[in-house]
């Protein structure tokens, strides 16, 4: 029999990878989100501000009407992403106390919705706001998530004091939800081809390929862009190299497993040349098996940006891949403990 992933962990998918059919509207948001249910999985995290033209106060009537099509589907909600906008205008930001009344319609709707947690990127809400949100949390059992992705690390300046802070919380709903985009060995080799396209010069290019953990390819990565060198039809595309393509190891994430709840597969296409694709998922099962973590792995697909394959065939055939390398190292994590 082939391996299978521990039946505490779970699979799930973002209805992120469908953002562009959404943004069509050639069908309805709820219709796509309940076909993720239909044919490709039945646990999804949800991105409420596609789909729910009430949020961020999301009405009972639209976060109803998801939840009872997906569960005549047999589907459930995992996650739901939440917004916490810290101003009001420029200039202006808002109070600890209007903060809080900014994300409380939206863990009632996730409540609601019959999701088990929210998600906010790490360090936004802050200590006093966690402080603060910490009851409604207990009394409506969501676990709030803050996510770390990209180019940041446990012991980046911006992150770590926000680990610290949801350390001493010591709340199991609080916790912390990794990105393995942070964990990526090589780039992805369409978003090379796009940048080929894009004119950026074969010496960039050829170090961004063969050399992308060398700290000194983003080195000069931001050289060139500080240099104004970037063609302005790209700039958007290349700023990935600076924000959302990591190069941590995953022995980094070792010391936070602790707080972690949650997982998202990042992927960017399926061009696995040189493992580039399953190799941090190999590397994360062996390492949660090895941690016993329980929680949520999810699909998570942002090559949409500069790609145009169909989501439902990306995701199933992605999941397909996860289970693979997840199970057979967290197989192999298990025989060895």
């Amino acid at each position: 029999m082939a391996p299978e992933i521990p039946p505490y962990w779970t699979l799930c998918a973002s209805s992120f990878n469908w953002t562009p059919e959404i943004t069509a509207a050639r069908r309805t948001a709820q219709d796509i989100v309940t076909g993720i249910a239909d044919s490709v999985t039945k646990t999804i995290e949800l991105e409420p501000g596609l789909l729910w033209r009430s949020f961020p106060a999301p009405q009972d009537v639209e976060v109803d009407e998801l939840r009872d099509s997906l569960a005549a589907k047999g589907g459930r909600v995992s996650i739901v992403g939440a917004s916490l906008d810290d101003f009001t205008s420029p200039t202006a930001r808002r109070s600890l106390q209007e903060r809080l009344d900014f994300l409380v319609p939206q863990l009632h709707a996730a409540q609601r919705v019959g999701a088990d947690g929210i998600r906010l990127p790490i360090g936004q809400a802050g200590k006093e706001l966690l402080t603060l949100l910490q009851p409604l949390l207990h009394e409506l059992d969501l676990v709030l998530y803050e996510e770390i992705q990209g180019q940041q690390t446990p012991w980046n300046p911006a992150v770590a004091p926000a680990l610290d802070a949801i350390a001493g919380l010591g709340d199991d709903h609080v916790r912390v939800l990794v990105d393995i985009s942070m964990l990526m060995p090589a780039l992805p080799v369409t978003y090379l081809e796009e940048l080929r396209r894009g004119g950026i010069s074969p010496e960039l290019l050829g170090r961004l390929e063969n050399d992308w953990r060398d700290p000194a390819t983003l080195d000069a990565a931001v050289a060139l862009l500080r240099a104004g060198k970037v063609p302005p039809d790209i700039h958007t595309l290349f700023m990935n190299l600076l924000i959302r393509f990591g190069r941590s190891d995953p022995a980094d994430l070792q010391g936070i497993l602790p707080l972690v709840g949650a997982f998202h597969l990042k992927f960017w296409d399926l061009d696995d040349d040189g493992h580039r694709v399953s190799q941090p998922l190999s590397d994360l099962g062996s390492l949660l098996s090895r941690d016993g973590f329980t929680g949520t792995l999810t699909s998570e697909w942002g090559g949409h940006e500069w790609l145009l394959d169909d989501p439902t065939e990306m995701t199933r055939r992605h999941l397909a891949l996860a289970g693979s390398a997840l199970a057979g190292t967290a197989q192999a994590g298990r025989a060895v403990v």
